[in-house]
């Protein structure tokens, strides 16, 4: 009996142990961003957290947080404070670039949120009801979930998690066992428990570089929801795939492109215009600016059988608007 004991003292050491070296080494990039601004015609304050992803002050956060600030404040973990400005806002995939004008800054590791699996740690770390630099520990409990944005457009390839989130943990960061980023903390379910997302790191790697150039992201626009999708390679051979992987189809948009073209749920997306799509991560890098009103052959499997479709892209009704 001691000895089973033993070893599961020792396993608690090594997962404690995983944790906190985990923590310790990413806990100095974070952030606790504080938000004055009015929203719904009220001054409010507000407080979110957020990440320094560049030692010269950019930091990552989400879109929500700074929605509608007339003024922000990042407090560092070890106390100091300095004004911050929004350098670009995307409400697609709820995330916002700010900076702070101070230089040899602690930055997080990224890693790469493709390689995730289903049960493996994932830690959260933020500033949740206003208590700064807060753990929580969990597994990553989902990958491939579509969360709605609040501009309407869904954000697909979420990361679900069990690692506790509150108000305030939105805009910090997802991390692994090794303190790399692997996604963006963004949403809790209200009244459920352990149904917690966050926003692929993969996919802030690739809105990020656009929010600091531009300030916004103009995409192209079909109208899908979906999910990333494995195939066997004898299927991926037979059907004459270029990738083993595609873009599972779980919902169209009403009026949308991609129901004028014809799609239809459980297509697999896998080629745009001649280039292979293995991912969500593909088809957005495809739904380029230059894209909107340029038609596009897209070719789906349905039924086992390859299918050409032809859709022209657009702006989004929600991004004419803004």
């Amino acid at each position: 009996m001691s000895e089973v004991r033993g070893s599961d003292i020792a396993l608690l050491d090594a997962y404690s142990r995983a944790v906190v070296e985990a923590v310790e080494r990413l806990s100095p990039a974070v952030v606790h961003i504080q938000v004055t601004g009015r929203r719904h015609g009220r001054e409010n304050e507000g407080s979110g957290s957020g990440f320094i992803f560049a030692p010269d002050g950019f930091v990552l956060t989400n879109s929500h947080v700074v929605q509608g600030a007339s003024r922000m404040d990042a407090v560092l973990t070890d106390g100091r404070r300095f004004p911050a400005e929004l350098v670009g806002d995307d409400p697609d995939t709820d995330l916002a670039v700010v900076r702070i004008f101070e230089s040899g800054l602690a930055a997080a590791r990224l890693g790469n949120s493709d390689l995730l699996r289903v049960g493996q740690m994932a830690i959260a770390i933020g500033n949740p009801l206003g208590f700064q630099c807060t753990v929580t520990a969990g597994v990553v409990s989902a990958l491939g979930r579509s969360l709605r944005s609040q501009s309407g457009r869904l954000i697909d390839n979420v990361i679900q998690t069990d690692a506790a989130l509150n108000p305030g943990n939105s805009g910090g960061p997802l991390i692994n066992s090794s303190g790399e980023v692997i996604g963006v903390n963004t949403a809790i379910i209200a009244g459920a428990q352990g149904l917690c997302f966050a926003t692929p790191i993969n996919t802030a790697q690739y809105v990020v570089p656009r929010l600091i150039r531009d300030g916004r992201i103009r995409r192209g626009w079909l109208g899908i929801g979906g999910q990333n999708m494995k195939v066997s390679p004898h299927a991926a051979h037979v059907l004459g795939l270029k990738a083993e992987s595609g873009v599972l189809v779980i919902s169209v948009e009403p009026g949308s492109p991609a129901q004028s073209a014809g799609f239809q749920e459980r297509d697999l997306l896998v080629e745009f215009d001649g280039q292979p799509i293995s991912s969500i991560d593909d088809l957005h890098r495809q739904l380029t600016d230059e894209r909107i009103g340029r038609p596009a052959t897209i070719v789906v499997v349905r039924h086992s059988e390859r299918i050409s479709l032809h859709a022209v892209p657009r702006e989004p009704a929600y991004a004419l608007n803004n």
